[in-house]
């Protein structure tokens, strides 16, 4: 056992370099490819990740903005129909205003022309009053004989 003992030992100690090398060159490639490596895939995915969270914050600002456009569009439209409003009152009352004047001028004119119409009917009673007894009178004449008087009629 002593032999396999003493081969094993010459295989390892000839194996040293070897090794040392393979660790050389292990450490060699971690400080040549992996760190450089990595950094380049951190950066990598910085940049990816940093890229998708600009584009999420991007988005969250445009639905911010969406919605402050919707509220101003909002108060536009309640203020557009507001003022629509105060228009269609203001022109009732001015309509009623209107129709108030033309019926208190329509009522003035009525009344002129009642008066009028009163007035010419009280002369007119009076003219015809005025011309009933003459015609009475020419009645009576043409009815009764020429030499009859009057008070002949009357009996």
């Amino acid at each position: 056992m002593g032999d396999i003992l003493n081969q094993v030992g010459g295989l390892i100690l000839g194996s040293v370099p070897t090794m040392v090398f393979f660790i050389l060159l292990v450490v060699a490639y971690g400080f040549l490819v992996r760190r450089p490596l990595d950094k380049v895939l951190a950066e990598r995915r910085a940049r990816t990740t940093g890229a998708v969270e600009q584009a999420q914050g991007a988005l969250s600002a445009a639905e911010a903005e969406t919605a402050v456009f919707e509220d101003k569009m909002r108060a536009a439209r309640r203020e557009i129909f507001e003022m629509r409003e105060r228009k269609l009152k203001q022109w009732a009352a001015e309509r009623d205003q209107a129709l108030d004047q033309a019926r208190a001028a329509t009522t003035e004119k009525v009344l002129v022309a009642r008066q009028r119409l009163d007035a010419n009917a009280q002369a007119t009673r009076q003219l015809i009053e005025g011309f009933s007894g003459e015609l009475s009178a020419q009645i009576v004449r043409a009815v009764l004989p020429a030499g009859a008087s009057s008070a002949e009629a009357a009996q």
